[in-house]
């Protein structure tokens, strides 16, 4: 069993070095990404290791690696937003107080044309 973890901790450790080689841009920051990875076939092994029992090695080796890379995809941005940050003016304006009153005045003809419903089902009045 001692193998069998040491063996998913280096497969965790291999694939995070990779994904943080090949795409820096797309993950956070590397200790993150160093460190999920391993854990993460930890993880993923002792969790097969536990379901199928001892003697299937390349098997919770398998596993582990998929864990890894299931996690690992977890960390990835999109690479069109990877740099931007949430500004005031890159968020949409208001809409107008006149179309914003019309929605209103839509809603409450709804309120009224609703068959089959109590009134106090749409709330107040």
């Amino acid at each position: 069993m001692i193998w069998e973890a040491l063996g998913s901790a280096a497969l965790g450790l291999a694939l995070a070095l990779a994904a943080a080689r090949q795409f820096p841009e797309r993950l956070p920051d590397r200790r993150l990404v160093l460190a999920t990875g391993p854990v993460a076939a930890l993880t993923g092994g002792l969790i097969s290791h536990t379901v199928l029992g001892p003697g299937n090695s390349p098997v919770i080796w398998c596993v582990a690696l998929g864990f890894s890379a299931a996690l690992l995809s977890l960390l990835l941005r999109d690479e069109s937003r990877g740099q931007r940050r949430w500004r005031q003016d890159a968020l949409p304006a208001a809409p107008a107080p006149a179309a914003a009153s019309a929605g209103l005045r839509q809603h409450a003809d709804f309120r009224q044309q609703a068959p089959g419903r109590p009134s106090a089902s749409y709330g107040p009045r």
